[in-house]
């Protein structure tokens, strides 16, 4: 491979260099992000304790991807500025060892979370019905945790190299399983037909979830194992750490796990303020939290892009270029994110009505999703910028901007506003958008501070 096809993305015109990368990631991300919707509105037809107790286990669950977020992170910066260079023997062993660390790293997280984790639940619930719905739905995937940190590796490792089309093909193929599985397996009859299921309820639908996520890692596996011209990993390779490149897994994206630790384990405390408004308020917030991610998405994909791209270019010491991309992104992100906003400002009820049929449910998320949705246009620049952090392995600034933002300016405020002065739910919701205002600033000041132009892995 010469080096203009390595470095095709750093090369070309960057508008469509960024769009080549993020739209099938976008696509991916999002039919991803339609299949947890799916797998909401089925979960909503059991009960509001069934999503209420699936809201609280994923929750609880994302404190588990810090571990993730580490390694991830971190073989972004290593894969993209390996590659950037041209060197390409290390690119191929820093994709070997993050499969490997990874899988190691999530072996003993899934042991030690499924110990503790009816005991984390009960933190939350006292409902018999809420707590059991959640243990039937997060005992199976602790159990192929592993797969799925692997699954995430495999798709990184190709977007890293450029190639988006490939993890974009593995993300449909895995969605669309998906969302096959989930009626099958969760009640006695498919919903709008006379075909038998296996009624299973909410492990019915982690079932699926699970079965899903072994086919997308079967798949990338195998495209790595095989090789292209890019790439080809050994299996060999995958037996033997190598503490120089597995140091840094560690090190390099620890800000950022310990970013994530911070956002997620502020998210346990907002749910525990959200509790005491009742299960209907848990199960708005679920809802919310899955039209969130949805929302989401189309930022993701822009980000993932503009990561690669951003490490590529400063692996080659291209500055200029990274810098470029990263507000080009920043645009991108704050204008599909507006649309969004004005949608679910005009629609709000009738995007509640598509999760769940409650009305008081309806009633508590009509507020919810007009205050929180705005919030995704700040969310929008922040990532858009961060992506340099990403890209050149200077991710403090995602730490300290989490860390301010939900610890020292939105719990405070939920603190004051729900239990000191008892203010509606109103308040809980206003607290997030609060929150995402500080975080832009953090990001803004780190920025134009511009360690990210000299830092290298």
């Amino acid at each position: 491979m010469n080096n203009t096809e390595q470095n095709e993305l750093i090369t070309g015109n960057l508008k469509r260099n960024l769009l080549k990368l993020a739209l099938p990631t976008m696509f991916g991300f999002l039919l991803q992000a339609i299949y947890d919707i799916v797998d909401m509105i089925w979960i909503g037809q059991i009960s509001p304790s069934a999503v209420a107790g699936v809201t609280i286990f994923s929750t609880i669950f994302w404190l588990v991807s810090v571990l993730n977020e580490i390694i991830g992170s971190s073989s972004i910066s290593l894969i993209t500025q390996s590659y950037g260079k041209n060197d390409m023997e290390r690119t191929k062993k820093v994709v070997e060892q993050t499969l490997t660390f990874k899988a190691l790293v999530a072996i003993i997280a899934a042991l030690i979370f499924s110990i503790i984790l009816e005991p984390l639940l009960s933190f939350f619930t006292t409902d018999k019905e809420v707590l059991k719905a959640a243990l039937d739905y997060g005992y199976i995937r602790m159990f192929f945790l592993p797969i799925m940190f692997s699954s995430y590796s495999v798709n990184t490792a190709l977007r890293c190299l450029g190639d988006a089309k490939t993890p974009m093909k593995i993300m449909i193929v895995s969605s669309i399983a998906n969302i096959i599985l989930d009626p099958i397996f969760m009640f006695e009859k498919i919903p709008g037909t006379s075909i038998p299921g296996l009624n299973l309820g909410v492990f019915g639908a982690a079932l699926a979830t699970v079965i899903s996520t072994v086919i997308a890692f079967s798949m990338g596996f195998y495209i790595l194992l095989k090789g292209s011209e890019k790439l080809k990993i050994d299996f060999k390779g995958l037996f033997q750490l190598d503490w120089e490149i597995d140091k840094k897994l560690l090190t390099i994206g620890l800000p950022t796990g310990m970013e994530v630790l911070m956002r997620n384990l502020s998210g346990v405390i907002i749910l525990k303020f959200v509790s005491n408004y009742g299960t209907n308020t848990v199960a708005a917030v679920g809802i919310g939290t899955r039209l969130f991610s949805f929302a989401f998405m189309p930022i993701a994909g822009i980000v993932m892009g503009a990561s690669t791209i951003v490490g590529q270019a400063l692996g080659a010491e291209n500055i200029d270029r990274a810098r470029d991309t990263a507000k080009f992104a920043s645009v991108v992100n704050m204008i599909m994110m507006g649309i969004l906003t004005i949608i679910s400002i005009l629609f709000p009820s009738q995007i509640m009505g598509v999760f769940i049929k409650d009305p008081d449910v309806v009633k508590i998320g009509i507020p919810m999703i007009r205050l929180l949705m705005p919030s995704l246009i700040l969310a929008g620049l922040a990532m858009g910028l961060g992506s340099v952090f990403t890209g050149s392995g200077h991710n403090t600034p995602f730490l300290l901007s989490s860390f301010l933002s939900r610890w020292a300016v939105q719990i405070p405020m939920l603190f004051v506003t729900t239990k000191l002065l008892e203010l509606p739910v109103l308040w809980v919701w206003l607290s997030f958008f609060v929150a995402e205002v500080a975080e832009i600033i953090i990001i803004l000041i780190h920025y134009n501070e511009g360690k990210w132009k000299t830092k290298r892995v």
